[in-house]
């Protein structure tokens, strides 16, 4: 007759039931035990832990201050005006799975180079023309150029850190675009035939959307808006001729898209007057403060648009894009933060280390700026003082290479956003993409120009 299991044999049987009967328990239970161990174990008291939490708030409040409001707040703007104006026919046509691949491909990558944005100002918009049927492949071409190839960012890297440096960036950025775009085309191109065919089903009906003339003044009024009002000061007359005056044309451009909001959109006058007139109150009462009227300026537009049957969807598809983007965003910055600290201040990672790892142009530095670069946050065009800056204590030309193409198109918080938008899988390809190329890229730029 058999005997009966030990207490000690059963137990694990016991687990595995409750694993296959109820996985979701099990998962909550090792959830909460990991979450208690890593309390229990905090090094809690150490100059350097504390220091580095420090520094993760800082630069949540650094980024809460410098960026929500001038950059994320016009992004999901324009995010959720593509989600509900944008021709779902004029998408797939230029950026779809079936669209040529020279202009889909050309498309992403001009219209990103113009953004000038950071490696999260660009979510939105990607998530924007990804979930009105881009294909896979051209919308990580903008994914990418927006903040890797931008216009503004060359040529302050020519200025500040070479010609020769500057020249190898922006060759390196657009063929990048170009490259990890098709080679996501490829490897998922029978998945996105699926996905393409669902979404021309999904939106069959909306193909006759507003003219073609109104559509490209609204979303380039909108940009423009963005763009000026995140202008940043560079080393140039002209730069610094815009910068200066770059209020005063975030202006007019606001001016004139209530003008067309009133013209073409058919918003009331009084509505739109009684916005103008709490934007120029804020404006006068905070004269120091413009990014108040600007955010006045933003949350009375969406108010308006929840008020009008016809703009609803608008204000909705950019609450939608908030909910989901801004929370990963600012505990993606509060760990970039503890990690890696702000420039020229220390987190749990000593800066030290950092330097020695990358002051050759060996292949195992370069792989190191690059990887090092996907998980640091730059905001638009510090990228170029911090690479100044490691250069001068001894980083090689091909890692400060590898660290301007990976570094400014990658950061934790923007991996967190976009596997939300595509998946693990695809996310983690397309890092691997980038970290990989930048790497490459870099070895074979220090080992010919030293």
């Amino acid at each position: 007759m058999p005997s009966s299991p030990s207490p000690h044999d059963a137990a694990p049987a016991r687990l595995l039931t409750l694993a296959r009967e109820n996985p979701d328990q099990l998962r909550w239970i090792a959830a909460v035990v990991g979450i208690f161990l890593l309390i229990y174990f905090l090094p809690a008291g150490t100059s350097r832990f504390d220091n580095a939490v420090l520094e993760g708030i800082r630069l949540t409040h650094w980024y809460a201050q410098e960026h929500v409001i001038l950059c994320l707040l016009p992004a999901f703007l324009i995010a959720g005006a593509m989600a509900a104006y944008l021709s779902q026919g004029a998408v797939m046509r230029y950026l779809g799975p079936a669209a040529p691949k020279p202009v889909a491909f050309g498309m992403a990558s001009i219209s990103g180079m113009l953004l000038a944005v950071c490696s999260c100002t660009v979510l939105p918009l990607f998530g924007g023309i990804y979930r009105r049927g881009a294909g896979l492949g051209p919308a990580v071409a903008f994914l990418y150029s927006g903040p890797a190839i931008n216009v503004m960012a060359v040529v302050v890297t020519a200025k500040v850190l070479g010609l020769e440096l500057g020249l190898a960036r922006a060759i390196g950025a657009i063929l990048f675009g170009v490259v990890i775009g098709v080679i996501m085309h490829l490897l998922y191109r029978r998945e996105e035939l699926v996905r393409s065919q669902q979404t021309a089903r999904g939106f069959a009906a909306d193909d006759d959307g507003r003219p073609l003339g109104q559509v490209v003044a609204f979303f380039g009024l909108m940009v423009g808006i963005l763009v000026f009002a995140n202008w940043a000061a560079a080393d140039s007359p002209t730069w610094m001729a815009i910068h200066a005056w770059k209020w005063q044309i975030t202006a007019v451009l606001g001016g004139l898209f209530a003008l067309l909001l009133m013209r073409r959109w058919g918003w009331p006058l009084r509505q739109v007057a009684l916005l103008t007139g709490a934007v120029v109150l804020a404006a006068l009462l905070v004269p120091g403060v413009p990014e108040l009227a600007f955010a006045v300026g933003i949350v009375g537009i969406m108010l308006i648009a929840t008020l009008r049957e016809d703009d609803r969807e608008w204000a909705e598809q950019s609450w939608d894009f908030t909910k989901q983007i801004m929370p990963l965003l600012l505990a993606g910055v509060f760990i970039a933060g503890l990690l890696l600290g702000r420039p020229d201040e220390e987190g749990l990672i000593p800066s030290e280390w950092v330097v020695l790892a990358v002051g050759d142009n060996g292949f195992q530095s370069t792989f190191l700026a690059s990887l090092l670069g996907g998980f640091m946050y730059f905001s638009t065009l510090t990228e170029v003082p911090i690479v100044q800056g490691l250069i001068g204590n001894g980083m090689g030309k091909g890692p400060a290479l590898a660290l301007l193409l990976a570094g400014p198109a990658l950061s934790l918080p923007n991996m967190l956003v976009i596997r939300t938008i595509m998946g693990t899988q695809k996310t983690l390809v397309y890092c691997a993409l980038v970290v990989v190329m930048a790497t490459f890229t870099g070895y074979l730029y220090g080992q010919l120009w030293p």
